[in-house]
């Protein structure tokens, strides 16, 4: 993956055959675990969310994202290797726990850089990846899915992975909006424009 300092990406997988990835709490704590430490030194996290098949990051590329930390075969950037090593980390530690072998994510990790341009691509991310838990009806209120950044954003909980002060300054994002911005739901429409058909979860 190529990322350009300063810009806005979306990452996000699924497991393979749309399998579960998640299967117990520890699982989702281990994985954020990797995140902080894989990830976390090499771009700021704006928002995430962890779902029982796939997951969802909002990030943006700074001077540690682009550093090149392997040329060959191929030249890798930092972000690329944390993002490599988040996954295979947790799969070693799944495969050893539930006795399996084989892939446990799709093959490519997809990460689309968005351009914040007339539907506001950036807030609306942000928006969608807080919704998912939400919309998958998997709780009643979106505060109420543990495995996510929005309760760091309302303040309920303390979490220091997301840079929220950037957030609310690359998002156009008003702290005491969030709230209620956050429970306007995204039309189909929107999310087409913003995602290739298919590739939404």
């Amino acid at each position: 993956m190529q990322f350009i300092e300063n810009q806005l990406y979306h990452i996000y997988n699924r497991g393979n055959n749309q399998q579960p990835i998640f299967f117990d709490r520890q699982n989702y704590l281990y994985f954020l675990a990797n995140i902080n430490k894989f990830i976390f030194p090499h771009a700021d996290i704006l928002a995430w969310t962890l779902m029982p098949n796939h997951f969802h990051l909002l990030i943006h590329a700074n001077r540690q994202s682009i550093f090149q930390v392997r040329d060959s075969p191929v030249a890798v950037n930092a972000l690329t290797e944390g993002i490599r090593l988040t996954l295979s980390s947790y799969t070693k530690a799944l495969q050893k726990q539930r006795s399996f072998t084989g892939s446990l994510f799709q093959q490519k990790t997809k990460s689309k850089c968005i351009d914040d341009g007339t539907i506001h691509y950036g807030s609306t991310t942000f928006h969608y990846i807080h919704q998912n838990a939400y919309k998958a009806q998997l709780v009643s209120k979106i505060e109420d899915w543990e495995f996510s950044s929005f309760p760091d954003y309302i303040g309920i909980r303390d979490g220091k992975l997301c840079n929220k002060e950037l957030a609310y300054s690359l998002l156009d994002i008003q702290p005491e909006r969030l709230y209620n911005e956050s429970y306007r739901m995204i039309s189909s429409e929107v999310l087409s424009r913003i995602f290739k058909p298919g590739n939404f979860v």
